[in-house]
């Protein structure tokens, strides 16, 4: 899972490496029709079935957000650090749990997530509002690719929420894999030539980023990770893979000579242990029940 967590972050180090000869945006859009393929191989060589009929409108609608998810990311990329991008892509959790509370009832927040919600907001407004160091990167445009970041981390909150309330969460994981690879190739491929965002200059760099993106990352890492849900609990999975934005910030610092200003350090820091909250709630219960009721032996 470690491996994992720094491979996601990786993601957003490689694309700001290469956006000058592979705009992100065409990049996400080709990796992604690649990887449908590899997903379509391996389906047919498990003879697994794609349930057309029983779950096209929310595999549509699941793929059309992950599509928006990953066209705020290329765009955002342009303007802003992978480390801001990383962070800021993390706040899906805290969206789809919101969007959990209202649609499914057997998912409202506990007092706890709540606190972790509050804790999240407070780290956004410290990111967003908190500016005291220069922007090297150049504001406000660093200011707009903060907010598309931002903005990719609804999406795919809206997505969890699509998957979780629909027949999608009854399905295997590789037929919703699919309609969100397919749905962000077909929609950002004409979205990269109509935003000016279709430059491809070949060179050794490019084409060893486009087949890391397609082959390690959209294809061979979400196997691992669902491998992995099936063989360990998915909320300690969940609890891990917060690791991921650090590796994000930790390597753009590293690789890009991205600076991170303190105020963004305490800002993400408030992000990330807020999600982290409402993410890890249902480990914490056991233990808060188990302080709860000593509390109470030790009172009587």
């Amino acid at each position: 899972m470690v491996g994992l967590c720094a491979l996601w972050g990786l993601q957003q180090v490689v694309l700001k490496a290469t956006a000058q000869d592979f705009a992100p945006v065409l990049q996400i859009a080709l990796r992604s029709g690649i990887a449908a393929v590899l997903v379509i191989g391996l389906m047919r060589w498990r003879g697994e079935p794609m349930p057309w009929a029983e779950s096209w409108r929310p595999g549509l609608a699941a793929g059309a957000l992950f599509a928006l998810e990953y066209l705020f990311v290329g765009l955002g990329l342009r303007w802003t650090s992978a480390a801001h991008m990383s962070v800021l892509l993390y706040t899906a959790p805290i969206w789809a749990a919101l969007g959990l509370h209202l649609w499914v009832p057997a998912e409202r927040l506990a007092p706890l997530q709540w606190a972790g919600v509050a804790l999240a907001f407070a780290g956004i407004v410290v990111v967003f509002g908190v500016r005291a160091e220069p922007l090297t990167l150049g504001a406000p445009g660093m200011l707009w690719g903060d907010a598309l970041g931002l903005a990719a981390g609804i999406a795919w909150g809206a997505t969890t929420v699509v998957i979780r309330t629909s027949r999608l969460a009854h399905l295997p994981a590789t037929p919703t894999l699919l309609y969100q690879l397919l749905m962000a190739f077909a929609l950002l491929t004409p979205a990269a030539w109509l935003m000016g965002q279709a430059i491809l200059r070949p060179s050794a760099a490019v084409w060893a980023s486009l087949a890391f993106h397609a082959v390690v990352v959209s294809f061979a890492s979400f196997l691992v990770w669902f491998w992995l849900l099936r063989h360990y609990l998915a909320s300690r999975l969940g609890v891990l893979s917060f690791l991921t934005p650090l590796f994000g910030m930790g390597l753009g610092a590293w690789l890009l000579q991205e600076p991170l200003q303190p105020s963004f350090v305490v800002g993400a820091a408030l992000v990330l242990a807020g999600a982290l909250l409402v993410n890890a709630h249902g480990l914490l219960q056991p233990w808060l029940r188990r302080r709860a009721a000593g509390s109470r032996t030790a009172g009587g």
